[in-house]
């Protein structure tokens, strides 16, 4: 059965996801990591992305993230025509490499940032990955030298963390240090092992 052994890793922007993911790798969980595929997916793609947004997000050939990325999180309709072109490719190509990992019949991570946002998963247990609003945005400032608006306007694109916090049915909290987030992520293999502990 499709996902059955899926683990959807999800939650906001700059709330840690990735350094979460990177975690679990080094305790043995295989990653299917979402944002990986569509960088990968998106170079493919030039002349369709052209066909949508026009010549100025191509630069020499090839996709101008940087120019894409201020048009999709200024207006919100032309954030859903590329949603609504590149997520089924993204889904596609997901299914594809979870389908190699349900043979193994053990638990294994697909981290969706967008997971609340799209459809067509249907996995049995999604993870949240936590910080409040405040951190997020002083989070992406640092990282990415945004403006208090630039950063506030990332955050508005996705739904709110609160309601994804509601949704989970596991939270790993990384609002603090390292070492608080090391023992969350205990907790949540100690989850792990309990849900699926015939695999």
């Amino acid at each position: 059965m499709a996902y059955e052994h899926a683990i959807v890793l999800t939650g906001g922007i700059a709330t840690g996801k990735s350094t979460v993911s990177t975690i679990l790798k080094t305790h043995g969980f295989e990653v299917i990591d979402a944002d990986n595929i569509a960088k990968e997916i998106l170079p493919l793609h030039v002349n369709e992305v052209q066909k949508i947004f026009g010549e100025r997000v191509v630069k020499e050939g090839t996709i101008d993230r940087k120019a894409l990325g201020a048009i999709i999180f200024n207006d919100k309709s032309e954030r859903e025509k590329l949603n609504a072109f590149l997520h089924p490719l993204i889904r596609e190509e997901i299914f594809k490499r979870s389908q190699i990992l349900e043979e193994k019949k053990k638990p294994y991570i697909i981290d969706i940032p967008l997971y609340f946002e799209s459809d067509g998963y249907h996995c049995k247990v999604v993870v949240v990955v936590y910080a409040p609003i405040e951190v997020q945005r002083k989070r992406l400032m640092i990282r990415e030298d945004f403006t208090k608006e630039e950063a506030q306007k990332r955050i508005d694109a996705q739904i709110s963390i609160e309601e994804k916090k509601v949704m989970a049915d596991f939270l790993i909290n990384n609002s603090f240090d390292r070492k608080f987030l090391d023992e969350e992520i205990e907790k949540f293999i100690k989850f792990v092992r309990g849900k699926y502990a015939d695999s």
